[in-house]
């Protein structure tokens, strides 16, 4: 990773006659960075840089609400430099009043208004709230039986129909949002942003896809901005100047029929003449439909690959303010996209949520310490099936000690001894001894990453090395002492003379029930690990097709598959289970599913090996798990199985025996996520 030197944009506090937060007096412009750190007016608002933090969903507030981990979010990003945060959907009107989201729709909820505007506004920042109603659109499973939409027309993901609003109905929601955005003022908030893009109800109304109208908010492309050209007017009676309102809109929704750029650009101009008190835009990819996963691009693709077209989009009314959004991780390219004109801010999201330091981090020349968002997407699943926001490279989201940037000492200080050099070892290191431990890192091998470290040598996996190269960056600036390159005993690790020890060698690949044990102890049938290690050394062309056997279901299995199709002839999946993908969020199956077919690799559901009798003449045989009638395989020259895995505990009860205190963390306490594997380590370290 590139250290990029920067110094941080000093500012002078000047005070402030509204409740819109301090007002600031920039310095002399960074050196490294000039236009990332440049204040900038818009909406009659000053932000004291260019970086504003995308709207997340956090599941943080419960019972519409703010709870504590909510504030502690926004005041980390807000104490990390973000100019301004855009908070998560708030609920304003009748159709959208989930527990989940802050209550506006009265002066009920002002004063947690009035606490979270507060928060953001005592670090330097200013918050806009988001305005936004899904509609029809729904990835979570089950249909949503409270939906309103455009026209009586199925989702594509859940294929929910919506009740459809009527004219009155519409005027109603834009009067209860003009309100609610007049709160959300008397509340601190500088601005709202209209969430119009990603397949929301906006967008449903501005599409001809969704829109099937015949009254004055269907039909024509200017009837179908009628609810968003009405919304902004009123918007902008109720709360005047100073005051930012936002849009966020569709690109290129991926969806047929639905609108590509030409239609893009006509809203744009549409929306430009209809409602000129427009003070900041931006355009996302994707829908509610198979083209999800263009809302959130990962590491398979192109970095930052929308500029291009926002560039073309925004140059055509270059008096509106424009924000760069996508992928973009490092402030190199965040600096870029201002630079050549694409853009006037950045809007960041995952990056934020990983490291909420990142600003200041980037401004005061210590880029390299920054916390690198990898763009697995598993924020998006955890808020979308796990109840709320989460990390794989940042365990402390959402935690006290994000703000400070400082985790609480220990009251004892202890020698610890890790065994172990994977992620959930290297989380536990560098936490422990910031803690004021003194700690040993007791490895194998002197590559780090573990697991991960094979992952991050197949296709989409290369951003996972962030992950490990941050935690030994830390642990090494934290004092931690590595001991590598010989396989640690029980006596090895007594030499130490630990006070606690925390096992962390990680899990192997467990054999399948449909292998016979002989032939995996003897790893005639490889495994997915097996595999992924060839293809890191570079495998020659074989004939004939691999048969992957997968009762994995995670990316690393299929970025496995993508690599095998440059192999072999074909490539085919099996799984007993109804759909490949399983243990993936939505928005990573779509693109996994998208990049398999793409590359002619075959699916076969429902079955599992039956015999491998015949499999030196190249038959493979497969059974179906529901009605056991056989499919042949021929031309099968590999067969791998991604199974599940076993902890490598075989330390835990030689340890135990000698009396030592034994934590088992990571995959060698149970086998699970990326995510799973670095809470653990830290959670464990904390508790020291």
């Amino acid at each position: 990773m590139t250290a990029r030197l920067t110094l941080w944009l000093a500012w002078c506090h000047l005070g402030a006659s509204l409740r819109f937060g301090p007002i600031y007096k920039p310095m002399p412009n960074n050196p490294f960075f000039p236009q990332l750190f440049r204040p900038i007016n818009i909406g009659g608002i000053t932000l004291r840089n260019r970086i504003l933090h995308a709207a997340i969903v956090t599941q943080y507030v419960a019972h519409h609400a703010p709870t504590e981990r909510l504030l502690n979010y926004y005041r980390a990003r807000a104490a990390g430099g973000a100019a301004a945060i855009i908070t998560e959907p708030i609920a304003m009107t009748k159709f959208s009043r989930l527990p989940s989201r802050l209550r506006c729709w009265d002066d009920a909820g002002l004063d947690d208004l009035c606490r979270v505007a507060d928060v953001i506004n005592a670090h330097g920042a200013q918050v806009l709230g988001q305005i936004q109603d899904s509609g029809r659109g729904r990835h979570a499973a089950g249909r949503n039986d409270d939906a309103v939409g455009a026209s009586p027309l199925p989702d594509d993901l859940s294929w929910t129909v919506p009740a459809t609003l009527s004219s009155g109905q519409i005027r109603q929601m834009i009067d209860d949002w003009a309100e609610g955005a007049r709160r959300l003022q008397r509340a601190g908030f500088a601005g709202v942003e209209l969430s119009a893009g990603h397949g929301h109800l906006f967008h449903q109304f501005l599409s001809p896809w969704s829109n099937h109208r015949s009254d004055e908010y269907g039909g024509e492309l200017r009837n179908r901005t009628r609810f968003l050209t009405e919304l902004i007017s009123a918007i902008r009676s109720r709360c005047d100047r100073p005051f930012i309102v936002a849009l966020k809109l569709p690109g290129d929704d991926g969806v047929p029929g639905g609108i590509d750029l030409e239609m893009a650009s006509n809203i744009n101009a549409v929306l430009a003449e209809q409602a000129g008190d427009i003070d900041l835009w931006t355009w996302v990819w994707g829908a509610h439909a198979r083209s999800l996963y263009r809302h959130l691009p990962d590491a398979h693709g192109p970095r930052h690959p929308y500029l291009e077209e926002i560039k073309s989009l925004r140059t055509q009314h270059p008096g509106i303010a424009a924000g760069a959004i996508g992928y973009m991780t490092d402030p190199g390219e965040c600096e870029a996209a201002l630079s050549d004109g694409t853009a006037d801010v950045v809007f960041l999201g995952r990056p934020l949520i990983t490291d909420p330091q990142f600003p200041k981090k980037a401004a005061s020349g210590r880029a390299n310490d920054i916390r690198y968002c990898v763009s697995c997407n598993s924020c998006w699943r955890s808020i979308i099936e796990a109840g709320e926001l989460a990390c794989d490279n940042n365990p402390g989201v959402g935690e006290p000690e994000e703000a400070s940037a400082a985790i609480l000492r220990a009251t004892a200080q202890k020698h610890v001894v890790i065994v172990g050099t994977g992620v959930a070892a290297l989380e536990a290191a560098h936490i422990a001894a910031k803690r004021g431990h003194r700690v040993t890192v007791l490895g194998r091998t002197d590559a780090m990453g573990g697991k991960t470290r094979l992952h991050a040598e197949l296709p989409g996996g290369e951003n996972l090395s962030s992950v490990y190269d941050y935690q030994l960056l830390a642990a090494q600036q934290s004092g931690v002492n590595f001991e590598l390159g010989h396989q640690a005993s029980a006596e090895d690790v007594l030499a130490y003379k630990p006070d606690v020890v925390l096992l962390a060698t990680g899990a192997s690949a467990a054999c399948p029930a449909w292998l016979p044990r002989d032939w995996h102890a003897q790893h005639l049938i490889p495994s997915l690990r097996d595999i992924a290690q060839q293809l890191a050394l570079g495998m020659p062309h074989v004939s004939g097709q691999a048969v992957l056997v997968d009762s994995d279901h995670t990316e690393m299995t299929y970025a496995a598959a993508i690599s095998l199709t440059e192999v072999f002839d074909r490539v085919t999946l099996v799984t007993s289970r109804e759909r490949f993908a399983h243990d993936m969020s939505l928005i990573n199956r779509q693109g996994t599913l998208q990049r398999l077919f793409d590359n002619k690799v075959r699916l076969i559901n429902h079955v599992e090996p039956d015999s491998l009798n015949q499999l030196e003449n190249g038959i493979l045989l497969l059974k179906n798990v529901y009605n056991n009638e056989i499919e042949t395989l021929d031309d099968v020259s590999t067969l791998i199985h991604a199974s599940s895995r076993v902890p490598n505990d075989a330390l835990l009860l030689p340890l135990c025996s000698l009396g030592l205190e034994v934590i088992s963390i990571g995959d060698c306490r149970a086998p699970r996520s990326l995510m799973a594997a670095t809470r653990d380590g830290y959670l464990t370290a904390k508790a020291l």
